[in-house]
């Protein structure tokens, strides 16, 4: 082989390793952080049993639901969000003004900037049926993907996530009580598709400003049983314990916005009165 011939060889080696060189680089440059699984250093829950976001908790067995199946809404009922794009009954969290930062086409709501809740805040015991989606194109890990929530009294989160094939603290998953208890299943359906929160609802219960019954959940997810009349250490927040507040008693139905592109349509709320 000519010395020419050598060299131009060389010369190829070389590029052909910078320019794989750049392409690693480039990859772990677009790369995303891998999100935390959970927390070691957050205070203990009321119970004294975890961490708040305890990764160490055990993982709910996964349980696949059943074909979907739109529960039809009873006469009873009020619509909060229907199949057309009225919006009235909604307003954002922050200031009360109409909701225009979340778009909605044909009775599917799209979460965008900033919370948004119910503009009538004095629910109390309550049925409540949400239909949810997360996104068809999978982003993130943990706690960044497909991540919302379903605040009910406005301060009580039952946890919106992309939980299929996707690790994180167990508090944290779809359809958890957030920080406090995971759902007793796993029944999260593939990204993109359509699933069911059906959650029933008892507002805690306050003498002269005393706590006397804690607020109690019960909730299906895509029809399997999560929480079986489970009763809340107090509101739900990310690695705290807040205590209860007498404004706990009522409050409004609230969605979060935590900046994964979650898709909501068919919420209808109906108040509940004791048989007695």
């Amino acid at each position: 082989m000519s010395t020419r011939i050598k060299s131009i060889a060389g010369l190829i080696v070389v590029l052909s390793a910078a320019t794989v060189a750049a392409q690693q680089t480039q990859v772990k440059q677009t790369q995303q952080p891998a999100e935390p699984t959970g927390y070691q250093d957050t205070p203990m829950q009321p119970n004294g049993k975890w961490h708040i976001h305890d990764g160490t908790r055990p993982q709910p067995p996964i349980v696949k639901p059943g074909p979907f199946a739109a529960l039809p809404t009873p006469a009873d009922a009020i619509i909060l969000l229907g199949p057309g794009n009225d919006l009235s009954k909604w307003q954002m969290q922050d200031g009360g003004g109409p909701v225009t930062s979340w778009p909605i086409a044909d009775g599917v709501l799209s979460s965008g900037k900033g919370f948004i809740r119910t503009k009538e805040d004095d629910f109390t015991d309550y049925q409540l049926h949400v239909e949810f989606a997360t996104p068809s194109q999978v982003k993130g890990n943990s706690q960044s993907r497909g991540n919302s929530g379903v605040f009910l009294n406005g301060v009580f989160e039952i946890q919106v996530l992309d939980s299929y094939n996707n690790i994180t603290y167990p508090d944290g998953q779809a359809s958890a009580m957030y920080g406090q208890y995971p759902p007793m299943v796993n029944a999260s359906r593939p990204p993109g598709e359509w699933q069911t929160y059906d959650i029933f609802f008892t507002s805690p219960r306050f003498k002269d400003g005393t706590l006397e019954k804690p607020a109690v959940v019960t909730v299906l997810h895509n029809g399997a049983l999560v929480h079986n009349a489970r009763a809340f250490f107090g509101p739900t927040a990310h690695k705290l314990n807040p205590p209860y507040a007498a404004s706990n008693a009522k409050g409004p139905i609230g969605l979060q916005d935590h900046g994964n592109p979650v898709r909501f349509r068919n919420i209808w709320i109906r108040p509940l009165k004791d048989g007695d």
